[in-house]
């Protein structure tokens, strides 16, 4: 009987755990010269979740790319949670996915051919649900397994929506749970049980088409996903571009079932401390915050949720209308205050 291949145990961090921290891209982006050009309506500077281009007809295209190695067991899962995080960036943005193309690094003389097969049949499955057209790619023999996309999309000029827009007195909208790296960290060493990491599959694999619709309905004009620089990286990001300061109530965080325990055993993934680097000195930790939110917070999440920045009229109307769309999970996790001294206030 063949031995069943565990993808995530096959390299040593996976899905955007695997990123490389906040802090050294800063540093290693501050000695890169940028091009610009006037049809670029948002460029690489920001670090916002896709770039921009005006088209000569006057739409905007917006372009991103992503991958990383696996962080689930499955190759079919693997494939649909890559595409779903790839896609995710042209979604903040308040556009729609229109192309892609794959990049593929493949272990040929570690892994049979038949992993990769049920990874690119997860990926199209993903892509035939968001009505993405897979146009090729270009795949390498390489090591350790990794998988992603280079993604096409276009969005409407009034309905673009970037990490430069939260304004003062809005509040601050999270449409998926956190706790994606913390659970499946748990079940690579075996801490959890099959059941128990599903939670994070199914949250991983669910597409932010449906908030990102609601998003734009609602005439949001700030927002961000979140991944792998963890709640606190992104909103401070966000927060910045913005101009504004972000106060978050992580005790209103949403969080996938079981992860609250998992911190409290000590299960703290590596990417929690790169990206408690990124912040420190950047955030202010409140009296209230404890370390189990904490950590929460900093957590690496994969194919993770929107955080939108809402004028406070409409968040009410918002929220039904995301509840009735299936993102049962979107709540308020916070507001937006006038730019102070920092740009974060954690409690």
């Amino acid at each position: 009987m063949t031995e069943k291949i565990r993808l995530a145990h096959t390299v040593e961090s996976g899905g955007c755990s695997a990123k490389l921290g906040a802090r050294d891209l800063e540093d290693l982006m501050s000695q890169v010269s940028l091009p610009s050009h006037p049809d670029i309506i948002v460029g690489a500077e920001s670090f916002d979740d896709a770039g921009v281009i005006r088209l000569p007809d006057g739409r905007l295209m917006v372009q991103t790319t992503d991958f990383f190695p696996p962080m689930v067991d499955g190759p079919f899962e693997f494939g649909q949670i890559a595409v779903a995080n790839a896609l995710s960036d042209v979604y903040a943005m308040g556009g729609a996915p229109f192309c892609a193309l794959n990049l593929v690094m493949f272990p040929k003389s570690e892994l049979p051919p038949q992993v990769l097969v049920q990874m690119i049949e997860g990926g199209v499955a993903k892509m035939r649900e968001a009505g993405v057209f897979l146009l090729g790619g270009h795949t390498i023999d390489d090591t350790p397994l990794k998988y992603g996309l280079a993604v096409t999309g276009f969005v409407e000029p009034d309905q673009l929506v970037t990490n430069k827009g939260a304004r003062p007195g809005d509040l601050l909208v999270l449409s998926k749970a956190l706790g994606t790296s913390i659970l499946t960290g748990a079940h690579k060493v075996d801490l959890i049980t099959d059941q128990q990491v599903m939670p994070a599959v199914a949250s991983m694999t669910t597409l932010n088409d449906k908030a990102c619709e609601q998003m734009v309905r609602a005439g949001v004009k700030g927002g961000t996903d979140i991944t792998g620089f963890g709640l606190l990286g992104h909103a401070f990001r966000f927060a910045a571009s913005s101009d504004v300061t972000f106060r978050l109530d992580t005790k209103l965080l949403p969080v996938l079932p079981g992860v609250i325990d998992l911190i409290e055993m000590g299960v703290i993934p590596g990417g929690c401390m790169r990206n408690l680097d990124f912040i420190k000195g950047r955030a202010v930790f409140l009296p209230s915050l404890d370390n189990t939110h904490k950590w929460l917070a900093l957590d690496p999440q994969t194919s993770g949720g929107l955080l939108m920045s809402v004028p406070a009229a409409k968040v009410e109307g918002l929220l039904r209308e995301l509840h009735q769309a299936g993102v049962e999970q979107a709540t308020v996790i916070g507001e937006v205050l006038q730019p102070g001294s920092q740009r974060l206030l954690v409690a």
